[in-house]
């Protein structure tokens, strides 16, 4: 899939609350299929209402948004909402549900071997076999216990047998993350995806990201992250509600910022020794206009 598709655009998008409280304005954006985009800015500066938006939950703001046809979303919210009458299994698996139907179609299409067949019905059953059989070779199915088991312990998700009603806020994160990345969405939305992480399972979530091969959009406030797989900084500007994007990871952001902060204070420098300029021009026509009423005052005396 090419890089240089533009597989997401908004124009003049902008979210209120009420009464009256609106945290993004007028912003314009587009981004490329196989980027990695860091979302940073200040807390009630937008960057989840911007992620919720992007992703399809949030329906409610201002401007239009353009998804590309055949592109699919995942998203992490910082509080994920599971079915609590499930388990961990459960949920991972959904991850990869068209396998595990496949799986499941394929085992109770076994079963039908014990039944009593005419020789037309026996040939249809085993050309069904393998025509399944075929499909799950391709989907590499047959190591889908494994897979979700290593994918369950990179992330430290609790047992697989635990109900998701007793977990707590960080594990259910953890069996979200599990569940979203085992999709293999062509955008991955991440609302702080390395909170209630340790070291080693934020180290398995950077690999994956690195080797992710879709879009990645990620608010956080692991500067490290950012710094290691961004390709673009995106900066929410809590006063203006704007965006201001940088090209880069994190390093290169702040390098670009503080030639900007650089720039701007050299501006104000600049505009104050005019100021002083201006100030002392006008000081000594004020001075040569009074000399002259002296003068003209002494002159008629």
């Amino acid at each position: 899939m090419s890089d240089n598709k533009i597989i997401y655009s908004m124009v003049g998008v902008g979210k209120i609350y009420p009464p009256n409280r609106q945290v993004i304005k007028d912003i314009s954006l587009s981004y490329f299929y196989g980027a990695k985009i860091g979302v940073l800015g200040l807390n009630g500066s937008g960057k989840s209402s911007l992620l919720r938006i992007m992703a399809g939950v949030d329906t409610d703001f201002i401007g239009e948004t353009m998804l590309s046809p055949g592109f699919t979303v995942g998203f992490l919210e910082q509080e994920p909402q599971l079915d609590e009458s499930k388990t961990v299994r459960d949920i991972v698996e959904e991850g990869t549900q068209e396998v595990v139907d496949a799986l499941r179609a394929f085992d109770e299409l076994n079963l039908r071997f014990g039944e009593e067949l005419t020789p037309d019905e026996m040939d249809a059953l085993i050309e069904e076999q393998g025509r399944l059989q075929d499909k799950l070779d391709h989907m590499n199915a047959w190591d889908l216990d494994s897979r979700l088991g290593l994918a369950m312990e990179a992330l430290r998700c609790p047992p697989a047998e635990t109900s998701v009603a007793v977990l707590s806020g960080g594990e259910r994160r953890r069996v979200a993350l599990c569940r979203l990345l085992l999709q293999k969405p062509d955008i991955l939305l991440l609302d702080e995806p390395t909170n209630h992480l340790d070291i080693d399972s934020q180290e398995v979530l950077e690999d994956m990201l690195k080797a992710f091969g879709g879009t990645v959009l990620l608010v956080t406030h692991d500067r490290y992250l950012v710094d290691a797989m961004a390709t673009q900084v995106w900066m929410l500007d809590v006063e203006s509600g704007g965006l201001r994007a940088y090209e880069g990871n994190y390093s290169a952001y702040v390098a670009a910022k503080t030639a900007e902060d650089a720039a701007a204070s050299e501006n104000l420098d600049d505009e104050a020794t005019l100021s002083d300029a201006q100030l002392h021009r006008e000081r000594s026509r004020e001075e040569r206009r009074q000399r002259k009423v002296i003068e003209q005052r002494q002159a008629e005396a």
